[in-house]
């Protein structure tokens, strides 16, 4: 409790005038407008490692994500990193992710991290499976090491698939569901960066699956999403 009442009321972050900068200039990348074929287009698919579940007292770990580049997997277009932690979460915790205590209070300072990975997303869209629990742990990391107020646009697998694959709806809820199904290779489950690959060969296979549907850009594919949040809101 004390560390939530900590990052509550804190005084806000003080950049350096070089992070300043950083973070200006990020800002100042034109946003991406209108349609964007899947041909044409760079997206990064994210996952995240946190010390838990809870999104109001638990904290951001890491960061994995790659990106998808006209359709394809560019693995040589990836990012990983580990945010320094003033404390390192428990044991349990650590067994999920594999993060040590070491790593994880030898890690990079978070306003460095933030930058860093703000840098390498540009402004492509953002993509991943259940995004409430990935864009809350963002957002609210950027906020407290960068006062950014992080609004950017994501895409959300765990929306999208069910809409392409009704009849799986029911029985296809979780990441694993889904990567078994379409026996997608995983070097380590937990781990950011490889689920963030895991998650980027589904994004492919949605892509597939939605041209086979005559859908060729990614307001088709939030037209999906946001049909089957309705479906499911109303059910």
């Amino acid at each position: 409790m004390k560390k939530l009442l900590q990052r509550w009321f804190s005084a806000g972050p003080r950049l350096r005038p070089h992070q300043k900068a950083r973070l200006d200039a990020w800002r100042a990348i034109p946003a991406n407008l209108g349609p964007v074929t899947f041909e044409h287009s760079r997206v990064v698919v994210v996952d995240v490692e946190t010390t838990g579940l809870n999104l109001i007292t638990d904290t951001l770990i890491s960061i994995g994500a790659v990106a998808v580049v006209n359709g394809r997997i560019a693995l040589g277009d990836s990012f990983s990193v580990v945010l320094k932690q003033q404390e390192s979460s428990d044991k349990e915790n650590i067994l999920v992710h594999g993060i040590s205590s070491t790593a994880q209070r030898d890690g990079v300072d978070p306003v460095e991290a933030l930058l860093t990975f703000l840098e390498y997303l540009g402004k492509s869209r953002l993509i991943a499976f259940h995004v409430a629990f990935d864009e809350t742990m963002i957002r609210r990391a950027m906020r407290q090491y960068l006062g950014l107020s992080f609004k950017h646009e994501w895409l959300d697998l765990a929306y999208v698939m069910p809409a392409l694959n009704r009849s799986l709806m029911e029985n296809h809820r979780v990441l694993d569901d889904w990567i078994g199904r379409f026996n997608i290779h995983i070097e380590a489950r937990h781990n950011a960066l490889a689920d963030a690959l895991a998650t980027a060969q589904l994004f492919q296979i949605a892509i597939s699956q939605a041209r086979n549907k005559n859908i060729n850009d990614f307001e088709g594919l939030y037209d999906l999403e946001k049909s089957h949040r309705w479906l499911r809101d109303v059910s």
